[in-house]
């Protein structure tokens, strides 16, 4: 099939991949302009585009699809259908009907659940037992076509986002090239409005642990911001990132949430209902440690507070 991607980091990457080898024609491949990164900051590609060029696809990187010249490449490339997946660019509706066969997204939730920025991030805060992959046409709304293949995954105690993430992205790339073989056959299904949640943007300032809540809810809140933005508090007036925490249970020692409950192996510490049992930690200009190390080398004793 003759389609347009239109995707920029690693998740998309994965995609872009599987369409290739599945012998789609791809006369164009959309993607962000280049931004700076690393600690020189200097320019650097997306993931997509580093793809495109080993495979010698052609690239177009516009600010906008709004404009004329922007959608005359889009008309050019005489595309079927259009592909994107963590694209970052608003589709106007004229993009939107260019395709004969419209344009599909690869949605990291199982929609209407997870709509928006970071699916996989609020499905591990809210402690979900599953998500998964949605092939969806794209409609003018975010994230509210209709929905044409569904995969499910569980997800596992010890996901972060970062292991869900990586296992979503094969997930994707798979689907999506199942997809476009059995379009024809598809049948889509509307989402029910009453079923949707909103998977707001992560900040970090949201990432600030309160320690008031559930040691429960805390570990997931270590597991969904790691790798980023990182879960952190303050220690000594500084930030501490945790990147690796279980509840203690019940049965931790009762004490204003915040409160170093015992140092060693493991730094626990109370919380609004149990303690949380940290195993990885990142003090302030530090490099990520176990928290037997970090507490030989910044002994924080019992009764400190972390806010």
């Amino acid at each position: 099939m003759r389609l347009i991607f239109a995707g920029t980091p690693p998740f998309a990457a994965a995609a872009l991949a599987a369409l290739a080898d599945a012998g789609h024609d791809i006369p164009l491949v959309l993607t962000q302009p280049d931004r700076p990164a690393g600690r020189g900051m200097k320019l650097a590609p997306s993931a997509v585009k580093r793809e495109a060029e080993t495979r010698g696809l052609d690239v177009a990187q516009p600010v906008s699809l709004k404009t004329g010249e922007a959608q005359a490449r889009l008309r050019d490339a005489r595309a079927e259908i259009m592909v994107v997946a963590a694209y970052g660019l608003i589709l106007p509706q004229a993009v939107l009907d260019m395709p004969p066969r419209g344009c599909l997204n690869i949605h990291a939730s199982l929609l209407p659940r997870w709509r928006g920025a970071a699916p996989i991030q609020r499905a591990l805060l809210a402690g979900d037992a599953e998500t998964g992959i949605t092939i969806m046409q794209m409609d003018a709304g975010l994230d509210t076509g209709a929905m044409l293949l569904k995969t499910r995954m569980p997800i596992r105690d010890t996901d972060t986002a970062g292991s869900l993430h990586d296992r979503l992205m094969a997930q994707g790339a798979s689907a999506i090239v199942e997809a476009l073989s059995r379009l024809d056959e598809l049948v889509p299904e509307s989402q029910a409005p009453d079923l949707a949640t909103y998977a707001a943007k992560l900040s970090k300032e949201e990432a600030r642990l309160d320690w008031a809540r559930p040691a429960t809810e805390l570990a997931r809140a270590v597991r969904a911001y790691n790798p980023a933005p990182g879960a952190w508090t303050l220690f000594a007036g500084a930030p501490l990132k945790l990147w690796s925490a279980r509840p203690a249970g019940p049965d931790s020692p009762r004490a204003e949430p915040g409160t170093v409950l015992a140092v060693g192996d493991e730094l626990v510490v109370a919380t609004g209902e149990g303690g949380l049992a940290v195993s990885e930690l990142q003090p302030a200009g530090g490099r990520r440690m176990a928290a037997a190390a970090f507490c030989a080398g910044h002994m924080p004793a019992a009764g400190v507070r972390l806010g």
